[in-house]
């Protein structure tokens, strides 16, 4: 299979002296995605414990609110999309700061159960508007064919959120408790993501919504004769949630998982910490090689690295290190792979509405997600929970291939 191509033609943005350069807007992105993924899926994390101990209402209704977040993220996605299409992420993006800080400043000043869980739900909207996804569709809108090194650029930046805003919510919770965490935060979306999209980014023409359809493989270019492409989309959407399903429950079981294979809590964050650099190894290498290959392979390369680092963790002993670094760059390129498959499949006119209707099963499953995870350790124990994932993780590679199969018969069709 050729080289991709990279040098289609940028987005519709208004152009002026004062636009500021790509590398500014996708660094600038970059610190508000550390920060709304930060304040928002992994703030739980660390102040869960805190809310509980304050208030005592249930840890798990606690770490539902995020359930919540994601139910809503989710259910709000397919709308994002097509607003991004329309006109713009600079729009989209600047409320998901203002529902962000909403959010949280209700977290913070909320005394009931149901006060906390209407605040997650704003931060629900929030999430669904300013996430990946959204700042993917937003990259790709403004550089077209070339948003694909904008957006592996851009997954750098996201994988630093845990390593940035875990230790500061310990922080800013030890020494102005967990509301004082939440009102940092907010003023954070206000202070500092708003301005960024509102003067950063660029403003963008208004465009009508194009209908999904799929592209040539090989060259990237719109086919003579294009159909409706419900087959592909149905697809990679499912390969997509697959992928979610896989990471989330790991991200929030892994320690369960080490320690049941003998681990103490100690060695087992140690070695759980190995995916982080993992992640962020794999996502540099494919800045280095992207331009050599189709995305599609990328995604095959993600999928069978989950599936080889769940088929390791599972066999345990000697291979617990290299099951954690398998995975991790797996997971990393997985990120990627969500954001530039669909450029790549649909093109950059199509790519923010597919962007907001991909995303909405992914969220939803990453809503119920830890639950499936937490009782399947409960009825199967840890290695059937592994075996369970290991079986989800192959079917999902065997998707993957089979959709390059389907892509290339396109192409040669």
């Amino acid at each position: 299979m050729s080289r991709s191509g990279v040098s289609g033609s940028a987005g519709d943005a208004i152009p002026s002296a004062k636009t500021p350069s790509r590398a500014v807007i996708i660094s600038a992105l970059g610190v508000t995605q550390i920060f709304a993924w930060g304040t928002s899926y992994y703030l739980p994390a660390v102040l869960a414990a805190p809310i509980v101990a304050e208030t005592g209402w249930s840890l798990t209704w606690v770490v539902g609110g995020l359930s919540l977040g994601l139910l809503t993220a989710g259910l709000v996605s397919p709308w994002v999309g097509r607003a991004i299409a329309l006109r713009g992420g600079r729009p989209v993006l600047a409320v998901s700061a203002g529902l962000l800080a909403i959010g949280l400043l209700a977290l913070a000043l909320g005394h009931s159960l149901p006060a906390f869980m209407a605040a997650w739900l704003v931060i629900g909207l929030g999430m669904g508007a300013g996430l990946y996804d959204p700042a993917f569709a937003t990259l790709g809108r403004l550089y077209g064919e070339s948003g694909r090194s904008a957006i592996t650029t851009l997954t750098l930046f996201g994988g630093f959120a845990s390593t940035v805003c875990w230790p500061l919510s310990a922080f800013l919770d030890a020494h102005l408790g967990w509301r004082g965490a939440c009102l940092t935060y907010a003023a954070f979306q206000l202070a500092v993501a708003l301005p960024i999209y509102l003067f950063l980014l660029p403003r963008e023409s208004r465009r009508p919504i194009v209908e999904p359809l799929t592209r040539n493989l090989e060259t990237l270019k719109p086919p003579q004769s294009a159909a409706p492409s419900g087959g592909i989309f149905l697809l990679l959407a499912t390969t997509i949630t697959l992928a979610s399903v896989i990471s989330t429950v790991m991200s929030v079981h892994l320690l369960t998982m080490l320690q049941a294979k003998g681990l103490a809590l100690t060695a087992a964050v140690s070695l759980g910490a190995l995916v982080g650099p993992s992640q962020v190894a794999a996502r540099t290498i494919e800045i280095l090689i992207a331009r050599f290959h189709h995305p599609i392979w990328t995604k095959i390369a993600a999928t069978s690295l989950v599936t080889a680092g769940l088929a390791a963790l599972w066999i345990g002993g000697s291979f617990i290190v290299t099951a954690l670094l398998l995975y991790g760059a797996g997971i990393g390129l997985e990120s990627i792979a969500r954001g530039t498959l669909p450029l790549a499949i649909f093109g950059p006119e199509r790519y923010p509405v597919i962007m907001g209707r991909i995303a909405m099963p992914s969220l939803i499953a990453q809503a119920v997600a830890p639950t499936i995870g937490a009782l399947l350790l409960k009825t199967e124990g840890p290695d059937g929970a592994l075996a369970v994932f290991f079986a989800i993780a192959g079917s999902n590679a065997l998707l993957v291939v089979g959709m390059l199969f389907i892509l290339q018969g396109a192409h040669k069709g």
